[in-house]
C-alpha cells in the first residue's frame, strides 16, 4: 500500500465524513492498514484503535481510500501535463488541488485534454480563433459578426466567404462551451436528477426471438419502458443493460432539452438583443447536441452501471454470507447423493470427519427401476458406515430419490437417520477442478461431485470455500457485473465468514486456511505439510515452527483459529494469545484457575473489567473477552434444521393454488424471493408477497437457507413459472344475502330530465357503456414524466 502521506489533508476529512469516523480514528486505523493489518484482525482485536469499527465500515473505508488515492495518482499526472503545457495557472492549479471527485477533475482537465482532430482544431488551423473570441467577449465595436468575419476570408485556407468563417468560429465556440468545467457539472446534475432513462423494443429483435425459437421474449417488460434515471433500481437497469447488449432493446438517458439550454443560454448571452445572441446560440444548441449531451450521458451511464454494480454485489455477497454461514450438521456420517435417471444415483459415504469411505451407483429410477438392488445397496451402505444422515442433490431425480430414500427408511425401519435435498450449485465445478482431481485422484468426477453434496451438509462453509464464489450463483445479473470487482467482494464475504466462524487448525484443508487473516495460499498449504509430517498441533505456539510463519502472521492470524484438547484451553476460544496473560490475571483475581474461569459463566460475570485495562486492550477488548469465556468457541452460526417437503409434489402440476408447501430460500434478489418447494422449478415470491407490511429490502425477511412456508399462487407448467406467496391467507369470503328485488320506478321522459344533472354523465358507447380511457403512449409517457421533472436552474 502507498505511504500514508499520500492523501492530501482534505481527502482525509471527506474519508472521515464518508465512513462517519472520527479523524483520529481514521489515521490511526489507515495507519495499521498500511502496516500489514487484515480487516477480520481489525475488526475483532483492534476496536479501541479503530474506534470500533465493524468489517462493514472498515471495508467501506478501504474501498473509499482506494478512490482516493486513484484520484490523487490521477491530480498529478493532470497537474504535470498541464504544466508541460505551459498553461498551470495558480487559480487553476488550486481548483484542481481542492477537488475530491473524479468527474470534476476530469472537468477541469478538459481543456487540456490532447484531443484527436476535431472541427474546432480544423478552424483553429484556419485562423478563425481570434474571431471566436471577439464573438465570445461580445463587445459592442459597431460590427455586425458578418462584417467581423469578412476579415477571416481566406481562401487558401479553405475560408471562402464570411459564412464559413463564422461556421468554423462556432465551431471553437462550442468547443469552448462544451469544455467549460462549471456548466459540465451543472448540466451532469441536471441531467442526474431529470433524466429519464428511456427503453424501446429493438428492430431486430423479433429476428432475434425467432432464432432462439421462442414466442416471448424476457425483455418485452421493457419494450416500452421509462423510468426516472435517480430512482431506477439496479435490478431494473442491469435488465435493461443486458437487452441492449442482447440486441432486443434499445435505450438511451432522455432530458427535455429546454432546461438544459435555457440555462446554457443564460450563463453566455450578455444581451439577448444583441448582434452576438444570434451565433452564440447557434454555438451552444451545437455544443450541446454534438459535444455535452452524448459525453454526459456517458458519464451517466457509466454512474448508473456503477451504482447498480455495487448493489447487485452488495446482494451477491449477503446471499453468499446466508449460504456460508448456514447451520452445519456437524461430524456425522453422512451418505451423499448425487440423483439421476439413466446413469444413475452416485453413491458416496464421508465418515464424521469428511473422510472419503466408499461409493456405488444405484440405479432406483427408470429406466432400469432397480428399486430391490438400491434399497440393499442404501442399507448396507447404512449399516456398514454408521450413516446417521443422507444428503441429496437438489438436480434432476431430486425428489423422487428423496421419496425414494425416505421410503425405504421408513420401511425398513432404520432409526436415528434422516434425509434432506441440499443444494448442490458448485458441486460440479468444484469436481472438476484441480482441487479435487488432486484431492481424489482416482475417484470418478461425478463421485467427487457426490462427496461434496455429503460434506456440505457436515459444514457448509468448509466445503464451499473450495468453489469459486462466483459460480455458486446466489446473485442477480452476476455476470453483467464488474468481474473483478465481483471477485474481489466475494473473496472478502468468503474470508468474513471463515474469520467469523473459526478454524479448526488441526482438521481443516488448505483452501480453507488461506481464508484466515494473515494466511495466504501458499502459507496455507506449509500448515497442511507440517501437520501431515508432525501430527496434529498441541499448541497455537507452535504455529511458529510452520516454514514463513512469522510474527505478523501469527498476530494476524492466531486469534481465528482453534485447537480442541490441546495444551492450553484459551487456544479453542477466540480469545487473542496476546491476551492470555489479562486472562490468567482475571482468574488470579478471583482465586481459581483459569480452567475453572473457562468452565464456569457466573465467576465471568463477577470480573470488574475495569481493573484489567491495559493500554492495548480498553474496554471494548475486555468485553469480548468476558463473552467468549462464557461461551467459549461457540460456533455462531444457527441450529441445524431440515425442510419437509410434501409427499404430493414432485412435479409443477402437482401444485395447485392456495396450497401451502415448505421450501428452501434459493436466491434473494431486490425484486423477491426464490424458493426451492422440491419440483425441480424454483418458485418466486414477489416482494410485495413476503409480508403483509411494506418490504423495502427482501433480505430483511428472508436470506438464503432458510427454511419457509409458501402458499402456491400460481403454477404454470409450460412457462415454468410458480408464483409464491408468504402473506397469511385472505380470509375467507362471507356470503351476504341476496338484496331483496325492488320494482323499479316508471320513468317518463318528464322525469327523467328533471332529474338528470346538467353535463355530468360520462359518454357511452351504443351499448351504454362506460369506455375505458385509452392507454397512454410511451411518447405521452414521457412528456409527462419530464413535465414533472422539469426544474429552473
Amino acid at each position: 500500500m502507498q505511504p500514508l502521506t499520500n492523501l492530501l489533508p482534505s481527502a482525509y476529512l471527506k474519508l472521515a465524513e464518508e465512513v462517519n469516523v472520527p479523524l483520529v480514528y481514521l489515521v490511526k486505523t489507515i495507519e495499521l492498514m498500511e502496516a500489514g493489518a487484515t480487516i477480520p484482525f481489525l475488526a475483532r482485536y483492534r476496536k479501541e484503535a479503530t474506534g470500533n469499527l465493524d468489517e462493514d465500515r472498515l471495508r467501506r473505508l478501504e474501498q473509499r481510500l482506494e478512490y482516493h488515492r486513484d484520484l490523487e495518482d490521477r491530480r498529478k499526472t493532470v497537474l504535470k501535463t498541464i504544466e508541460e503545457q505551459g498553461k498551470l495557472t495558480a487559480e487553476l492549479r488550486a481548483r484542481i488541488e481542492a477537488t475530491l471527485d473524479k468527474n470534476e477533475l476530469e472537468d477541469l482537465y478538459l481543456p487540456y485534454k490532447p484531443k484527436k482532430r476535431t472541427r474546432a482544431s480544423v478552424a483553429r488551423e484556419k485562423g478563425l480563433e481570434p474571431l471566436a473570441e471577439w464573438l465570445r467577449a461580445q463587445r459592442d465595436d459597431g460590427q455586425a459578426p458578418e462584417q467581423a468575419a469578412a476579415a477571416f476570408v481566406a481562401p487558401d485556407k479553405g475560408v471562402e466567404n464570411a459564412e464559413q468563417a463564422l461556421a468554423g468560429a462556432r465551431d471553437i465556440l462550442a468547443e469552448w462551451i462544451s469544455d467549460d468545467p462549471d456548466l459540465r457539472k451543472v448540466l451532469r446534475r441536471m441531467m442526474w436528477d431529470q433524466g429519464l432513462l428511456l427503453a424501446r423494443k429493438s428492430e431486430q429483435a423479433d429476428e432475434l426471438l425467432a432464432q432462439e425459437k421462442e414466442t416471448k421474449s424476457k425483455f418485452e417488460g421493457y419494450y416500452e419502458y421509462l423510468e426516472p434515471v435517480a430512482k431506477i433500481p439496479s435490478h431494473r437497469l442491469l435488465a435493461v443493460r443486458r437487452g441492449v447488449n442482447e440486441g432486443f432493446l434499445t435505450a438511451e438517458i432522455s432530458l427535455e432539452e429546454a432546461g438544459p439550454l435555457d440555462h446554457l443560454l443564460a450563463r453566455l448571452i450578455r444581451d439577448r438583443n444583441s448582434v452576438f445572441a444570434a451565433p452564440i446560440e447557434a454555438a451552444a444548441r451545437d455544443s450541446y447536441h454534438r459535444l455535452i449531451n452524448p459525453s454526459l450521458q456517458n458519464d451517466i451511464r457509466g454512474e448508473l452501471k456503477e451504482r447498480a454494480d455495487a448493489e447487485a454485489i452488495r446482494v451477491f455477497q449477503e446471499n453468499l454470507q446466508a449460504l456460508l454461514l448456514a447451520a452445519p450438521a456437524g461430524p456425522i456420517g453422512v451418505m451423499g447423493v448425487d440423483p439421476g435417471y439413466k446413469n444413475g444415483c452416485k453413491i458416496a459415504v464421508v465418515d464424521q470427519t469428511g473422510k472419503f469411505l466408499e461409493s456405488v451407483t444405484l440405479y432406483p429410477h427408470e429406466p432400469r427401476n432397480d428399486a430391490d438392488g438400491a434399497r440393499a445397496g442404501l442399507k448396507d451402505l447404512i449399516a456398514k458406515h454408521n450413516v446417521r444422515a443422507m444428503a441429496i442433490g437438489n438436480g434432476a431425480a431430486s425428489r423422487e430419490t428423496d421419496l425414494f430414500i425416505r421410503a425405504m427408511l421408513r420401511d425398513e425401519k432404520i432409526e436415528g437417520v434422516f434425509s434432506i435435498v441440499v443444494s448442490e450449485a458448485g458441486a460440479s465445478v468444484y469436481s472438476a477442478s484441480r482441487l479435487a482431481k488432486d484431492e481424489f485422484p482416482e475417484v470418478d468426477v461425478l463421485i467427487r461431485g457426490a462427496i461434496s453434496i455429503a460434506r456440505r451438509l457436515q459444514d457448509p462453509l468448509s466445503e464451499l470455500v473450495k468453489i469459486e464464489p462466483k459460480a455458486i450463483g446466489v446473485g442477480q445479473y452476476q455476470h453483467d457485473v464488474d468481474q473483478n470487482r465481483l471477485g474481489a467482494s466475494l473473496n472478502a464475504t468468503v474470508e468474513s465468514c471463515v474469520n467469523r466462524v473459526g478454524v479448526d487448525l488441526n482438521t481443516a484443508s488448505a483452501p480453507l486456511l488461506r481464508y484466515v487473516a494473515g494466511i495466504n495460499e501458499r502459507v496455507a498449504k506449509r500448515i497442511v505439510e507440517h501437520r501431515q509430517t508432525n501430527g496434529r498441533f498441541a499448541s497455537r505456539a507452535q504455529l511458529r515452527d510452520v516454514p514463513g510463519f512469522g510474527h505478523r502472521t501469527f498476530e494476524q492470524a492466531a486469534g481465528f483459529l482453534r485447537i480442541r484438547d490441546g495444551e492450553n484451553l484459551l487456544d479453542a476460544t477466540a480469545v487473542h494469545p496476546e491476551s492470555y496473560p489479562i486472562v490468567e490475571r482475571m482468574a488470579a483475581s478471583l482465586g481459581v484457575p483459569v480452567a475453572d474461569l473457562v468452565s464456569r459463566p457466573e465467576l465471568v460475570e463477577q470480573l470488574k473489567l475495569e481493573d484489567f485495562q491495559t493500554a492495548n486492550a480498553g474496554l471494548l477488548t475486555l468485553k469480548d473477552i468476558q463473552e467468549e469465556l462464557k461461551q467459549p468457541g461457540r460456533d455462531p452460526r444457527a441450529a441445524f434444521a431440515a425442510p419437509h417437503y410434501r409427499d404430493d409434489v414432485l412435479l409443477i402440476s402437482d401444485l395447485k393454488e392456495g396450497m401451502t408447501v415448505e421450501g428452501v430460500v434459493s436466491n434473494v434478489t431486490n425484486f423477491g424471493a426464490f424458493v426451492d418447494v422440491g419440483v425441480h422449478q424454483d418458485g418466486l415470491v414477489h416482494v410485495s408477497e413476503l409480508s403483509d407490511k411494506f418490504v423495502k429490502d427482501p433480505r430483511e425477511t428472508v436470506k438464503v437457507g432458510d427454511v419457509v412456508k409458501v402458499r402456491v399462487l400460481s403454477a404454470d407448467p409450460v412457462a415454468k413459472r410458480i408464483s409464491l406467496s408468504m402473506k397469511p391467507p385472505p380470509p375467507p369470503k362471507v356470503e351476504r344475502p341476496p338484496r331483496p328485488v325492488v320494482a323499479p320506478p316508471v320513468v317518463t321522459p318528464a322525469s327523467r330530465a328533471a332529474t338528470a344533472p346538467a353535463n355530468t354523465a360520462p359518454s357511452r358507447d351504443r351499448k351504454g357503456a362506460v369506455p375505458k380511457p385509452k392507454p397512454m403512449s410511451l411518447e405521452e409517457k414521457l412528456a409527462l414524466l419530464s413535465s414533472k421533472f422539469r426544474t429552473r436552474v
